[in-house]
């Protein structure tokens, strides 16, 4: 039986390494799921599911922290980002282009 589309984004993003980034488009891309916001809806109700995922490392095509709004507290994804080493600077990514990573690098 194949996986629901939301487990497979969560088992993806659990692979998104400590002080790394991944977008919403790259993984939509490698799952073949044709839109990015299928991701975003799957990352905005895995807290409610109980999923322990780090969506917090997942942001836009720009570094922007798109999904910031989705998290229990304001600033908590910038925070979550912050303490693995990665800085953000107007609620986008600093170096967010050498920080990106892509799930071929499995």
């Amino acid at each position: 039986m194949k996986k629901h589309y939301y487990e497979q984004v969560y088992e993806l993003v659990k692979e998104i390494p400590f002080g790394r980034v991944c977008t919403y488009g790259i993984i939509a891309d490698y799952l073949s799921l044709g839109s990015a916001r299928m991701v975003g809806y799957a990352l905005n109700k895995c807290n409610s599911l109980g999923k322990e995922v780090p969506a917090h490392r997942v942001v836009n095509r720009q570094g922007y922290l798109s999904g910031r709004n989705a998290f229990d507290a304001p600033g908590m994804m910038k925070a979550l980002l912050n303490a693995e080493g990665i800085k953000v600077k107007k609620d986008t990514v600093v170096d967010f282009k050498k920080l990106l990573w892509y799930p071929e690098e499995l």
